[in-house]
């Protein structure tokens, strides 16, 4: 049974099956499966150690996206499906599911998920697709052997807190649960702005005037996303735009044969203000 191929619910194109280079893949298995047996540092590995190493990879992905390198963009998807990879064959030995099970699974899924490609299900814009995507999620849920308390339990505990707040903001929206306009959840930014900013002149307690800023920087996530704004790409550009010009600043510096350390503020204002201009 293990080797009866299992077939998926609609007939994909030949050209489609063909990219697939199923020989290619099984090679790929072969050496994760022989380096489990035969390397020292491998075998010693469980999902727990190697966990970090997994959002790791991802991130790197993300940077050569950013970077615009198709060469290193290769680099790191090929690391990031070894660790896919690494995971499934661990949870093979484990006694849980094969990197076949996964496969097939999210195949399955993206099939189910996409009943405008795969079926008969007409939409009109993207907003109807996620419409339509969020709601097979719910009955997905219902089908399943425990159902979910909440629908923000979809939302993983180790995303950045700025992404996290984003993606519970999307699930809460997704039910209805949201602003109205993006004018009214501006209201909501200058009032927790004003609360921080009271709590800060009156010398509240650290704990409270974190609490202030979470409620602000919740706030602002809330709005970027009514604007159609991702804050966690936004603050991406944000650092590194900074990057940029605060190295600037430390070249001209190193020109004269100093350092930050050595100049004054208004100095480094003036360099920081060149680097403006200049980029």
């Amino acid at each position: 049974m293990e080797n009866e191929k299992k077939k998926l619910p609609v007939e994909l194109q030949e050209e489609d099956r063909a990219a697939a280079e199923p020989e290619l893949f099984a090679d790929f298995v072969a050496v994760v499966r022989r380096l489990r047996r035969e390397c020292p540092w491998d075998r010693e590995q469980t999902p727990e150690s190697v966990k970090h190493l997994l959002i790791e990879e991802a991130y790197e992905a993300v940077d050569a996206i950013e970077k615009e390198d198709p060469e290193e963009l290769k680099k790191e998807l090929g690391d990031l499906l070894l660790h896919v990879l690494f995971h499934s064959v661990m949870a093979e030995e484990a006694g849980h599911f094969t990197f076949k099970d996964v496969v097939e699974a999210e195949a399955e899924k993206l099939i189910r998920r996409h009943p405008h490609v795969f079926g008969d299900v007409t939409v009109g814009d993207v907003t109807e697709v996620l419409a339509n995507w969020e709601q097979i999620k719910a009955a997905e849920r219902g089908k399943g052997t425990r159902k979910r308390g909440s629908v923000l339990e979809g939302v993983p505990r180790h995303l950045p807190a700025l992404l996290q707040a984003y993606r519970i903001q999307q699930k809460a929206a997704g039910i209805g649960f949201d602003f109205p306009d993006a004018e009214e959840t501006w209201k909501k930014v200058e009032e927790e702005l004003e609360e921080l900013h009271r709590d800060v002149q009156e010398g509240a307690p650290r704990e409270k005037l974190e609490e202030e800023l979470g409620d602000l920087l919740f706030a602002l996530v809330n709005y970027a996303r009514q604007l159609g704004l991702h804050p966690e790409e936004a603050l991406r550009r944000a650092n590194e735009k900074f990057i940029r010009r605060f190295q600037y600043v430390e070249k001209r510096l190193e020109e004269t044969g100093r350092t930050p350390r050595d100049a004054s503020l208004a100095e480094m204002d003036a360099y920081w203000d060149e680097a403006k201009k200049k980029q």
